[in-house]
């Protein structure tokens, strides 16, 4: 397998004095930016932190964060990026499953058998000298990141230093971005969405404007004032900014538009306003998008998600065979950005012949454009999040009174779809009980908003929950 220059290393070495990373005034040289990422590695060696033991990163989007990030792949620690908005519950559980045994957290808290390193106390350590890594394999892991499972349980998704790279020069190329260019980053660092813009920033040398959070306000001031030309949105967050007055300058490019499809009426706003969309689809499997609707086929090709990037394939598939145009099936995916594994060697049936088998259902048009109609089957997109059904109706399953359970996603004018739960009991328990009862093991985006107590649920002769039927209850 080939090697691959570590990309911070390198890009120091092409372009030294280039912006790196922007928060707020604060500013850091691609140069500078490896110095403080050294300072930290040697931070994190004195923690005991070493090459080739998996560590665990509890971050949020803050320079320190970024920092982390470089300063583990400079060690040659791969990283397991937590979703800060998972509850305790679930972070052990991805823990212990990943056999990680260090945690490296923003904020105090306590696993048992992990040892947690606060990000605060790391400034207080002297350090000690260790070896930077200097290349990798192509297929080696730099990062693994947890994705829902229809089963109920995340998988742990392995990318490696290829998948990056050829993602990063893949989207670049696609978009027609270079060193000149500068992305403002909203979206969370703990997803690939937010990642990927942090290693397409060394791997291509474009700079990137850090923001902590979504503001709609704040991020088209910075577009107006931060010479931004491109950004990372979801479909609610760019209706939240095309709804305030702004002023783009001609250098912006555009909105780079993922995590579930957007309305027709938002898409010719955006034209109106001119503000150019590149519609997107891809996972974190795929490290970020695989398919991209360029901004002159948007309204051409109203619920298309477009073509594959450069270097990837896509085709459609029924009981196997590969399909023609218009005809829907699963969508399966090829390319250097694609995963090649779960952990543990999890679901190796969807990886077959070199093509990794979404379960997303959808077709090709006659011009190779692709329509995704259904992701995944039963996932619905909250917030820019994937919500599972299955994995809260498995944590309300383990309710002693529930007998049944069925979660669908409704539409939400605030985050485009919110979870409801059908539940069926043993015994009569209030629905503050339930909803408290999920609190405390799931995700605050993935507690029901309404719960429904019903007798049955629908469901056909092999057993299987008709959401359809439940969705018409509504």
């Amino acid at each position: 397998m080939a090697n691959l220059s570590n990309f911070l290393r390198e890009r120091v070495r092409l372009s030294p004095n280039n912006s790196a990373l922007e928060f707020e005034d604060e500013k850091w040289s691609f140069r500078e930016l490896e110095d403080v990422v050294i300072c930290y590695g040697e931070k994190l060696s004195e923690f005991g932190v070493r090459a080739g033991e998996t560590v665990a990163l509890y971050g949020n989007n803050r320079p320190e964060t970024v920092f982390l990030i470089h300063a583990l792949l400079y060690i040659g620690a791969p990283i397991l990026m937590l979703n800060t908005r998972l509850t305790k519950h679930e972070i052990m559980w991805q823990l212990n499953h990943a056999q990680v045994k260090k945690l490296i957290s923003v904020k105090k808290q306590e696993f048992e058998d992990v040892q947690v390193i606060a990000v605060e106390d790391i400034v207080h350590v002297q350090g000690k000298k260790f070896t930077i890594k200097e290349s990798v394999k192509s297929d080696e892991v730099a990062t693994i990141m947890y994705t829902s499972g229809t089963t109920g349980y995340p998988k742990a998704v392995l990318q490696s230093f290829g998948n990056h790279y050829h993602s990063a020069i893949s989207s670049c190329e696609n978009l027609t971005l270079d060193e000149k260019d500068k992305w403002l980053c909203v979206m969370p660092l703990y997803h690939v969405s937010g990642l990927s813009i942090l290693l397409r920033s060394v791997i291509v040398g474009l700079s990137v404007y850090l923001q902590e959070g979504f503001d709609e306000d704040d991020a088209n001031t910075a577009i107006e004032n931060r010479g931004i030309t491109i950004t990372s949105v979801v479909a609610s967050s760019l209706s939240r900014m095309m709804k305030k007055p702004f002023y783009y300058p001609i250098s912006f490019k555009g909105m780079l538009l993922g995590g579930g499809p957007a309305s027709a009426e938002l898409l010719e706003k955006c034209k109106d306003l001119g503000v150019a969309v590149f519609l997107s689809y891809g996972m974190t499997e795929t490290c970020s998008q695989i398919v991209t609707l360029r901004p002159e086929d948007v309204l051409r090709k109203i619920g298309s998600a477009g073509k594959p990037i450069p270097g990837c394939k896509v085709k459609i598939l029924i009981d196997g065979i590969e399909c023609n145009p218009e005809n829907s099936g699963e969508i399966v995916v090829k390319g250097p950005n694609v995963t090649t594994g779960y952990l543990h060697g999890e679901k190796s049936e969807a990886f077959q012949d070199g093509w990794f088998h979404t379960g997303d259902i959808g077709y090709l048009d006659k011009e190779g454009f692709l329509y995704v109609q259904d992701r995944r089957s039963d996932l619905f997109i909250s917030g820019g999040e994937n919500v599972y059904p299955a994995e809260i109706e498995s944590v309300l399953m383990s309710f002693p009174q529930v007998m049944d359970v069925g979660v669908v996603g409704v539409p939400d004018e605030k985050w485009g779809s919110v979870p409801v739960a059908f539940v069926v009991l043993e015994k009569l328990v209030s629905i503050e009980d339930l909803s408290c009862f999920c609190q405390k093991r799931l995700a605050k985006y993935k507690v029901p908003k309404k719960f429904y107590l019903v007798k049955k649920l629908p469901r056909n002769a092999s057993g299987k929950l008709l959401r359809k039927e439940l969705r018409k209850r509504i």
